[in-house]
C-alpha cells in the first residue's frame, strides 16, 4: 500500500536527482547575473533583442505526452544567442556568463506570466533547459573570439561543425539528465528511461538545434532581423507538436471516460479501473518497460473490465477474479471486440483480449504479452483487495498470487507487484 505522498520540501528529499539539477541551474543562473552585473553587458542592443526573444518563447511553453515541458523557441534562441559571432558582419564581444544571464532574465520574464495566472512551471524542466545552454555556452564561447570567421567562406566550416557537435553534446545532456530525473521518479531503469527520452527529444531537439545554428549564421548578414526569418519555421513546428500533445491527452481522456462506464453501470468498484491502472504503471515501470509500451498498458488496464457491458447480470462486485474461466475469456473477448471498433487501439484490445490466459498461455498463440499478464496480476490485487489499506490483507493476497503463479499467475510480475506496493509507488 502506499502512504500518502509528502508534499512540500519533504517531497523533495525523495527526488535528489531532480533537487541536485535545480540548485545547480540556478547556481550558475545566479552567478551570472552577478558577474554581468559587476561587469556590465556588452552589445546592449543585441543582448535586449535576444533576452525578448527568450522571453516570449517561454511564455509559449507547450508541455509534450509524458509531462515534458518544452520551450522550443526560448531554447532555439537562446542556443543562437550563444552561437552569434557577427551581427550585420560587426564582431559581438559577449561573455559565456552574459549569455547565461541574458537567457536567465528571458526564462524568468516569460514564466512571470504563467506564475501570475497560477501555472507554475516544471521546475526541473525548466532547470533542463537552463543546463543544456550552460553546457553550449561554456563550451563555445571562450574560443568565440578564435572561430570569428573572416570574409573567405571556407573559414565557416571550424565554427559551424563545433556548433554542430555541442548541440549534440547539449541534447544527450539533457536527454541523460531527463533519464535521471524519470527514473528516479517512476523507479525505471535508467537505461529504458534514457531510451524513451532519446526518442521523444529527437524530433524536437533537431529542431530546436539546428534553428539555433540558423539563428546565429543568419544575423551574421541580416542583423537582428533574422531572429524573425528563423524563428517562423520553428513556431510552425512547436504548433504541430502542440496540436500531437492535444490529441493524445484527448485519447487519455475518452479512454478514462469509457472506463467510467462500467462504474457507473454498477459492473464494477467505484475506481477499480483507476486502481488497476495505476497499479499496472508501477509494475511495468517495476519490469523496465517503454514508455510507449506503458501507455498502451494504462489504456489496456483503464478498458480491462469493459466486456462486463454484455452480461446480462453482473458479477458479484465486479471481481472477475471470482469469475468462471469460461466467462472471464468471453468478458476479455468481448472488451477487446468494442476497443477494436476504434480502429486504433489494435494493441490495447490485444492485451485486453489475453488477460484471462495463465502467464504460460492457454493455446497455440504462445504466453500473453507482458502487458496481459501485468494487467492480470494488477485486476487481481485489487479485485480481493480493493480499496483497503491493511497491509496484512495485502500481504495475504500476495501471498496468494505466489501460490497460484505457478499456473495462473507470471510470478516475476507478482514479484514486482509486491516491489510496486512496497515502494510506494502506486496508490489505491
Amino acid at each position: 500500500m502506499r502512504a500518502p505522498r509528502r508534499a512540500g520540501a519533504w517531497r523533495l528529499l525523495d527526488e535528489p536527482m531532480r533537487v541536485l539539477v535545480i540548485v545547480v541551474a540556478a547556481a550558475f543562473a545566479a552567478g551570472s547575473l552577478l558577474w554581468t552585473l559587476v561587469t556590465g553587458f556588452g552589445d546592449a542592443q543585441t543582448a535586449l533583442a535576444f533576452g525578448v526573444l527568450i522571453a516570449l518563447g517561454e511564455l509559449a511553453r507547450i508541455t509534450l505526452p509524458g509531462n515534458r515541458e518544452v520551450a522550443p523557441v526560448a531554447s532555439a534562441g537562446a542556443i543562437g544567442y550563444t552561437f552569434l559571432l557577427n551581427i550585420g558582419g560587426d564582431h559581438v564581444h559577449h561573455s559565456g556568463w552574459q549569455v547565461l544571464a541574458v537567457v536567465t532574465v528571458g526564462f524568468a520574464l516569460g514564466e512571470l506570466p504563467h506564475i501570475a495566472a497560477g501555472r507554475t512551471p516544471e521546475w526541473s524542466d525548466l532547470a533542463r533547459r537552463m543546463m543544456v545552454i550552460v553546457v553550449i555556452t561554456l563550451a563555445f564561447r571562450p574560443f568565440a573570439g578564435d572561430l570569428s570567421p573572416g570574409a573567405e567562406e571556407s573559414q565557416w566550416w571550424p565554427a559551424l561543425l563545433l556548433m554542430a557537435v555541442l548541440v549534440l553534446a547539449g541534447w544527450l545532456t539533457d536527454a541523460v539528465i531527463a533519464a535521471a530525473i524519470r527514473a528516479e521518479r517512476l523507479r525505471a531503469r535508467l537505461t529504458v528511461a534514457f531510451r524513451d527520452e532519446l526518442r521523444a527529444h529527437a524530433g524536437l531537439g533537431m529542431a530546436i538545434g539546428s534553428s539555433g545554428i540558423l539563428i546565429a549564421l543568419a544575423s551574421t548578414i541580416t542583423g537582428l532581423a533574422g531572429l524573425l526569418v528563423f524563428t517562423a519555421p520553428l513556431l510552425v513546428t512547436q504548433v504541430a507538436f502542440r496540436r500531437f500533445a492535444e490529441v493524445r491527452l484527448t485519447y487519455l481522456q475518452t479512454v478514462r471516460a469509457l472506463s467510467r462506464v462500467t462504474e457507473v453501470g454498477g459492473y464494477v468498484a467505484t475506481g477499480h479501473s483507476r486502481r488497476v491502472s495505476r497499479l499496472a504503471k508501477s509494475i511495468g515501470c517495476e519490469l523496465g518497460m517503454r514508455e510507449s509500451d506503458l501507455l498502451e498498458l494504462e489504456y489496456a488496464a483503464l478498458m480491462h473490465d469493459i466486456g462486463q457491458l454484455s452480461l446480462r447480470d453482473p458479477i458479484a462486485s465486479g471481481a472477475t477474479v471470482f469469475a468462471l474461466p469460461r466467462e472471464q475469456r468471453r468478458i476479455a473477448e468481448l472488451g477487446a471486440a468494442v476497443i477494436r471498433e476504434t480502429g486504433v487501439l489494435d494493441s490495447v484490445a490485444e492485451l485486453v483480449r489475453r488477460q484471462c490466459e495463465p502467464h504460460g498461455g492457454d493455446g497455440d498463440d504462445g504466453p500473453p504479452p507482458q502487458g496481459s499478464r501485468v494487467i492480470k496480476v494488477a485486476n487481481a490485487v485489487d479485485d480481493l483487495v480493493g480499496e483497503s489499506g491493511d497491509p496484512e490483507r495485502v500481504q495475504a493476497v500476495l501471498e496468494r498470487l505466489r501460490m497460484d503463479g505457478f499456473g495462473e499467475y507470471d510470478p516475476e510480475v507478482v514479484e514486482a507487484a509486491a516491489r510496486a506496493i512496497e515502494r510506494a509507488s502506486c496508490r489505491w
